[in-house]
């Protein structure tokens, strides 16, 4: 079976968005993996079909439903039992690209898209839902969070970057940053290739490049090496 992303949101026409273009796009097309958007109103009762309300507590703009939220998620795990399901909100610990690997390994995932205030807190205890955000800054809702954890995962399912060992050295895969990339021109407004690249000894070029992922990592991100 292919791999399966479903997204519940209130935005369901922002699906498959970029996800339907380049390597994520052409391995939908293949069958690699599928997407459901599940609009989030469906689930809701009632002549308006409510999704929110005024926060408990008082305080300004509108929190999305628990009842609401249970009954998408019931759905979405009758149609996907073993897949986990996310909720993007920035009350939920960073994404990582460990994490990622874990669910492009499985049978696919269930996002919920947070909007407004965000989620009543009732549906991560209620349902088994594992809170992710995205960086630390708001978006707008988790549409746009969701895009990008489901590229991150595509694009790690088999064959769809084409050779296996495509992201063994990307950023973060062994908790550094990746090293620089050149390619031509030689020189490009007076500034050059570093010559080890062009050497032709790997020896040296895999210790230039193991010693710039260290200071890099060091300069742009030394949480990192701290973690």
């Amino acid at each position: 079976m292919s791999w399966r992303a479903q997204v519940v949101t209130l935005y369901p026409e922002m699906f498959p968005g970029p996800l339907g273009v380049s390597l994520a796009g052409r391995a939908m097309a293949e069958g690699a993996w599928r997407l459901d958007a599940l609009q989030l109103r469906d689930f809701a009762e009632g002549r308006h079909r409510n999704v929110d309300d005024t926060p408990s507590g008082g305080g300004p703009g509108m929190v999305l439903r628990v009842d609401v939220l249970a009954r998408a998620v019931d759905a979405a795990r009758a149609a996907s039992p073993e897949a986990p399901v996310l909720a993007l909100t920035p009350r939920g610990p960073r994404l990582t690209q460990e994490r990622v690997r874990q669910l492009a390994a499985g049978p696919g995932v269930t996002l919920l898209c947070g909007r407004f205030e965000g989620f009543d807190e009732r549906i991560f205890l209620g349902r088994n839902v594992e809170p992710v955000a995205l960086g630390d800054f708001i978006l707008s809702g988790g549409e746009v969070a969701a895009l990008a954890l489901l590229d991150a995962c595509v694009r790690l399912l088999p064959g769809v970057m084409g050779a296996a060992s495509s992201g063994d050295e990307e950023s973060f895969e062994k908790g550094l940053l990746e090293y620089p990339h050149y390619t031509r021109p030689a020189v490009w407004e007076g500034h050059g290739i570093p010559e080890v690249l062009t050497s032709g000894d790997h020896g040296k070029i895999e210790a230039w490049r193991k010693q710039r992922s260290h200071e890099d990592t060091r300069l742009w991100r030394p949480d990192l090496l701290e973690e």
